[in-house]
């Protein structure tokens, strides 16, 4: 009996984890990558599919370009954005799931790290989906130059360029994930014990905090530098607004993280980037837009809700 051919419904179904991690890396919220992932399926349901050679290769370079169009259309809001612009987290589910979504397919890999998709916001618009295309997606610079409309030279600087400067920004010795958990799980005890000096011990001397309010929810509207202030601020929020700090640990876009839950409600989420069995930034998420999912997910209320 002859097979019937696929559908266009299907046809994108059966790809659209990778449009989704394409858009997720471009833009940083699931909101915005769900809204370029329809749009790529609005433009692939009015083409013939019988005329494409590749499915996977035509939504590859589509949801790239409207990725790109869209960063080029936020760059400014984010530049006036209340406070550090930080990535919305991705919370992964554990437990019986026949089917993963693209989200959860997602938080698996090692390149969403928001650590990784912080440092990538520094990038220009086109160098972010050179460097992305390129390194996660395997695009050639023939690929890039149809993309981008550039001459293949140039895409070959521009991630050059990327690749620089994010390494710039990497720690030198980056931690496996053993030694991430263990310090995760040492981060989580000296919060919940309310021990400073063992948090101290934590962190880096020259370690960071990004807090990520939007202009929506208490936070510091600028980088926290150094481990002596970071200890103030996690230990004097808890003083002064009688919160104890009880991480509940999770995974966060693939890697060790906390919820901060008060009374069954979520509060904000935590990661880190961890060098040398110490933890160099954390990154802090308390913007109610970019918790929403995740309190969904945890089966919780949003704090304030």
């Amino acid at each position: 009996m002859p097979v019937a051919p696929e559908t266009h419904a299907g046809i994108f179904a059966r790809h659209r984890a990778r449009v989704f991690g394409i858009a997720y890396r471009l833009t940083g919220t699931v909101s915005d990558a769900e809204d370029v992932v329809q749009e790529t399926w609005l433009r692939w349901a009015g083409i013939d599919a019988s005329e494409i050679r590749s499915p996977e290769a035509w939504l590859t370079t589509v949801a790239g370009r409207v990725g790109l169009d869209h960063l080029r259309r936020v760059k400014a809001r984010r530049e006036t954005y209340i406070g550090p612009w930080l990535p919305e987290p991705l919370v992964e589910v554990t437990g019986d799931m026949a089917q993963p979504t693209p989200e959860e397919q997602l938080s698996l890999a090692d390149d969403v790290s928001v650590a990784l998709l912080h440092m990538l916001e520094r990038l220009k618009p086109e160098e972010r989906t050179a460097f992305l295309l390129h390194e996660a997606f395997d695009y050639d610079y023939g690929e890039l130059a149809s993309l981008l409309g550039k001459t293949e030279a140039a895409c070959r600087q521009i991630v050059s360029r990327a690749k620089r400067r994010v390494n710039e920004d990497r720690p030198r010795f980056r931690a496996d994930a053993a030694e991430h958990e263990k310090l995760a799980e040492a981060f989580a005890a000296a919060l919940a014990s309310a021990k400073p000096d063992a948090l101290l011990a934590c962190l880096t001397p020259d370690a960071v905090l990004y807090s990520d309010g939007g202009g929506k929810a208490a936070a510091a509207l600028n980088p926290i530098y150094s481990a002596e202030h970071i200890v103030r601020f996690f230990f004097g929020i808890a003083k002064k607004f009688n919160v104890p700090l009880t991480p509940h640990p999770i995974r966060l876009s693939g890697q060790p993280g906390f919820a901060l839950i008060y009374e069954g409600r979520l509060h904000s989420l935590m990661s880190a980037d961890v060098s040398e069995g110490r933890v160099t930034s954390i990154y802090l998420m308390r913007n109610p837009d970019k918790l929403a999912r995740a309190a969904e997910v945890l089966g919780v209320e949003l704090l304030g809700s």
